[in-house]
Order: C-alpha cells, then structure tokens, then sequence
C-alpha cells in the first residue's frame, strides 16, 4: 500500500521548517503523483500566512512544475474555521489561488470578537487537558464546524477532534453530505481509530495526510494506515492510496 497524493504539508511561509520545493523534492524522491502545500490560513494569530504571500506562492507553485513535470503540485491552505458562525480565515479574493482547500479548528485564531474567541479557546484547552468532554461545550463546536462545511467549500476537514470535543458522528454526517474528506492524521492521535469506526458509520470517505512541518515529513503515512486498519476502515474508502 502506498500514498499517492500528501494532501496536508507545511513551509515556511507558516509554520513549516523547509521551503516549499523541500517538500516537493521530498515528495518527489518518495514516489508521490502529487502534493499540496496547505499552509496556515492568515487569521492566526502566530503564524498563519501573510495574505500578500499568496499570489508568491503561486508563481513559485508555477515554476516548480515545471521542473518537476511529473508529480503534481497543488497549492492549498489549511483555513481556521473562525467561531460558531462556521466562518473561516480565508475571503473569496484568497480563494481564486487556490487549488485546495483544507478547515479545521486551531487554537489562538484572531478575529474581530477577541476575547469571545480567547474564551472559547481556553475552554476547549482546558477541557482536553483535563480530558472532560462538557456537553454544552461539545454541541457548539460541533456545531460551529457543521456550518463551516455547509457554508464553505471545503475538501478536507483536518483532524476533527484534535483539539476539541466534537461528536464525531454528526460532523461525518455533514461531511458526507458535502462531499468533504475526513483527514485521518499521521501526525495528530486524532482521528483515533475508535472516531473512525463511528465516522465510517456515515457514507463519509476518507485521506490520509502526513501534516508534515518538516520536509522529511512529506508522504509519511503509515502510522495513519494503521489506525484506519486498526478501525477496519476498507481501503477503497480512502481516496488517495493505492495498492499498487
């Protein structure tokens, strides 16, 4: 079994150790069809993308393609779904760079209703520390990334329940719905395998995806086969590994 395409990668234009043609010679020497440089959206507030950044990026996509003419490079984001609107750090002027686009929740996002946001951030901290999933808590973000898939055009949700209390069930309803990958994480312990099971419960397909912030990262993805197989997750239902 091999990964054919390492959806989820990071630089240094956010909060990545390697240039964007690290990643993509990595990717290359490992055997990849293709890769996507998803980095942060710029509404975080520590290292999210510089929005000026963007069309650089681009051109920079653009040359290495032609370098590198058998692998596809995808240019992508991984955008923060904002608060409980659904809303996200990306605008539809960001959108037409974009050949991808990945969501998910993060902590220390910057939006106009700050200490709202802080709050609801040290909530869900406090909560996974303590490892106590709160009802209430855990209905408002399930909520907040169900109108995030419904209200966006969004490929991939990232690591659902990383870094808050969700019911899993019901985003994977939503995803399917929209036709949204759920990410199952090499790097993250969520998706664990016990969310996949009750995730794969809906008609939801899944990736698997390295979220690698250093170059030597790119295309790992075998830790995340082994949870999917640990949740007998059938192959065809992840979209980009092969057998062959």
């Amino acid at each position: 079994m091999r990964l054919i395409f390492d959806c989820h990668t990071h630089t240094i234009y956010s909060h990545g150790k390697g240039t964007i043609e690290d990643n993509v010679r990595v990717a290359y020497e490992k055997g990849l069809k293709a890769v996507a440089i998803t980095d942060h959206g710029p509404g975080h507030l520590t290292y999210g993308i510089k929005r000026d950044k963007i069309a650089v990026m681009r051109e920079e996509i653009q040359a290495l393609q032609v370098k590198y003419p058998d692998m596809e490079i995808k240019l992508g984001v991984e955008a923060n779904i904002r608060h409980e609107s659904g809303l996200l750090d990306i605008n539809e002027e960001d959108m037409k760079y974009f050949d991808i686009v990945l969501a998910g929740y993060h902590y220390g996002i910057f939006e106009s209703n700050f200490l709202r946001s802080g709050y609801i951030h040290l909530r869900n901290y406090l909560s996974k520390t303590v490892n106590r999933p709160f009802k209430k808590l855990k209905i408002e973000n399930t909520e907040a990334i169900v109108k995030a898939l419904y209200n966006n055009n969004i490929d991939i949700l990232t690591h659902p329940g990383y870094k808050e209390f969700v019911f899993i069930r019901e985003i994977a309803k939503a995803c399917a719905d929209t036709d949204t990958l759920m990410e199952i994480s090499n790097s993250h312990i969520h998706m664990t395998s016990e969310e996949m099971q009750e995730a794969a419960m809906e008609n939801v397909k899944f990736v698997i995806s390295s979220d690698a912030h250093v170059p030597e990262e790119v295309g790992s993805f075998r830790l995340g086969l082994q949870k999917a197989r640990d949740a007998g997750i059938p192959m065809d239902r992840i979209v980009n590994i092969s057998e062959n």
